[in-house]
């Protein structure tokens, strides 16, 4: 039987035919055969089939001889916090994050919160829970419930200076996914007026399914920001680990900007710090890294690869365009709320909106934004994009996809892992007619 719903770096699929209960109890017993971590944290999302999916994988790990201690509802950051804090040898969320409401999932990792992944284990599990031929162990494992809440909390709020917060009002739009619990744990120790958006938790996402980085769902938030006047807004998909920021007109804030802004926050010490950032877009970090006394460093796209590279060189901070935001002290894993009291923290101690902070980095390299467009092959594209632009190209690299740089722009044009749809991303230097003028250049030749 072909588990279709492992993918690249975790297990997504529809509800029951692609994952159910009897798919869930198999991965529960090859994980426990590949990564053989003695015990493990697991804890689910608000999704209507999480709990019934997390208590099945959690009878496959104990069969195998696997201790579990369960934290509940959670965000997957709440599961790389237990397997930290807790020193156990794994840790696996059940979630589908920002996917439709019928579909589930499950996010693994290992011991100190390492990332599994196709290279690294995720394979093998997937081998043998197709094969379904376990020998149980001789003693099943033990089952408890824990609550590390408040140490994630306690940790949470050593980013900041809690006395030195203005009292700041921020709209805070959860999707009726699980962040608008951690909020609420949050807003005692700060001094900010929480106005609170579709903030309960609720797995038949009466509001759509919570993905801001979908254009369609952010009005929401920006006009909840203007109506009440609020310093800034903040929006998070189902499983928080993404945030995505909106300025106090309500403008939306691409997430390139904000790798900017929290490279800056760990810049400001004595020690030159490593800053990790994916070839998308560029410029602006590497500006930022670099006047600050830091040092950026290139790593290929997604979780698995930034999480490794900042291992590698010791980085204190990493970030995607993409709203994935990564901290070494962190256990080296992405959160979706260290990003925000970052954020709070700069805006209280500059005096500057979150606006006026952008602004500047804005101008100085403006960008056109991720566009996808599908195509019936991609490999042909990039290739004949690469003979069309290498000739007066400064530099040329294939990290990830065709990233091409001239004295006063420049694009990365990828492949989609999962469908015939390419990315594109064009930033110039200060020069926004520019950037718009190549844009349209290159989708003409995409869409033709």
């Amino acid at each position: 039987m072909s588990l279709d719903c492992f993918k690249a770096y975790d297990v997504r699929g529809r509800v029951p035919d692609q994952l159910n209960e009897d798919i869930a109890r198999r991965i529960g017993r090859a994980y426990a055969d590949v990564i053989q971590p003695g015990s493990v944290v697991a804890g689910h999302d608000i999704r209507l089939t999480s709990e019934s999916i997390k208590m099945a994988l959690i009878e496959g790990l104990r069969e195998q001889g696997v201790s579990v201690q369960d934290i509940g509802l959670c965000g997957t950051e709440e599961i790389y916090f237990a397997t930290a804090h807790l020193g156990v040898g794994g840790g696996i969320a059940v979630t589908a994050s920002h996917n439709p409401k019928d579909y589930n999932g499950m996010k693994f990792v290992r011991e100190g919160a390492k990332p599994i992944s196709g290279d690294s284990g995720l394979l093998d599990i997937r081998a043998l829970a197709e094969g379904n031929a376990f020998t149980p162990a001789a003693q099943a494992g033990a089952l408890s419930e824990v609550s590390t809440q408040s140490a994630y909390v306690a940790h949470l709020l050593s980013y900041v200076d809690v006395a030195a917060l203005e009292p700041l009002r921020i709209v805070c739009t959860a999707g009726n996914g699980g962040a608008g619990r951690i909020v609420d744990a949050l807003a005692p120790y700060l001094p900010f007026e929480f106005i609170r958006v579709h903030h309960e938790p609720d797995g038949h996402f009466p509001n759509g399914v919570p993905n801001p980085l979908l254009v369609e769902n952010r009005a929401v938030t920006a006009d909840r920001v203007v109506a009440e006047q609020a310093d800034l807004g903040i929006a998070w998909d189902g499983d928080f680990d993404r945030c995505f920021f909106f300025d106090s007109a309500g403008h939306f804030i691409e997430g390139y900007y904000i790798v900017g802004l929290l490279a800056d926050a760990f810049l400001s010490g004595s020690e030159p710090q490593r800053i990790v950032h994916d070839p998308r877009l560029t410029w602006n970090t590497q500006d930022i890294a670099r006047a600050g006394g830091g040092e950026p460093v290139l790593s290929k796209t997604g979780h698995a690869f930034i999480k490794e590279r900042m291992r590698e060189v010791d980085a204190i901070y990493g970030g995607e365009m993409s709203a994935h935001h990564y901290f070494r002290d962190f256990s080296y894993c992405d959160s979706g709320m260290i990003p925000w009291l970052l954020i709070a923290g700069l805006v209280s101690r500059t005096g500057q909106s979150l606006g006026e902070l952008v602004a500047a980095r804005e101008a100085a390299f403006p960008c056109s934004g991720e566009i996808n467009r599908e195509v019936a092959d991609p490999a042909v594209l990039l290739q004949a994009v690469e003979t069309r632009y290498a000739g007066g190209a400064l530099a040329l690299e294939k990290l990830d996809g065709l990233g091409i740089d001239f004295e006063d722009w420049r694009f990365n044009l990828r492949m989609s892992n999962t469908e015939p749809v390419v990315r594109l991303n064009v930033e110039s230097r200060g020069n926004y007619d520019l950037m718009s003028e190549k844009t349209a250049e290159l989708l003409a030749m995409i869409d033709g």
